[in-house]
């Protein structure tokens, strides 16, 4: 068994839609109202989640803030798309820079720079699949990220 497979296998990870496998390790009990849809959600969530060589992590938005913090493997190129620029950066050992925020409500990517990256993703207020979307073909975002930065349409 090779070294992504013992990872898969220990932290017992699945499919996500986005791409990649991730599995929920925390879903606080607390519950509060969203300031954004004024929706109850756990105060906050966290999964480990694992994009391997080949992989990507399409781009989506959540509605609420999330922390990427890099574990281990190769570092993790994250691409954030606010609807007109891209922003790229760059968490883990090529950087030594092991935490990213993204905001609520801007698109985001991701893939690793090598083999594979484990990363943890805390959200809070906690994800709730209510509250995530992806970066859908006939939206202005999309003809925005055709015509400024297509070769960012693989991440789609």
């Amino acid at each position: 068994m090779n070294e992504i497979d013992q990872i898969i296998n220990k932290y017992n990870l699945k499919s996500h839609p986005e791409g990649g496998y991730f599995t929920e390790i925390y879903r606080s009990d607390y519950k509060l109202k969203s300031p954004i849809n004024s929706q109850s959600r756990n105060a906050i969530t966290h999964i480990y989640f694992l994009l391997v060589n080949g992989q990507f992590s399409r781009f989506h938005k959540v509605l609420h803030d999330e922390v990427w913090n890099f574990y281990e493997g190769d570092s993790l190129r994250l691409i954030e798309f606010d609807g007109t620029n891209i922003n790229t950066e760059i968490i883990g050992k090529e950087t030594a820079s092991y935490v990213h925020i993204v905001k609520g409500g801007i698109f985001q990517a991701a893939q690793t720079t090598g083999e594979y990256s484990l990363v943890g993703c805390s959200v809070a207020p906690g994800f709730d699949f209510a509250d995530f979307s992806f970066l859908e073909a006939q939206t202005p975002e999309f003809e925005t990220l055709q015509n400024n930065y297509p070769t960012y349409l693989k991440l789609v």
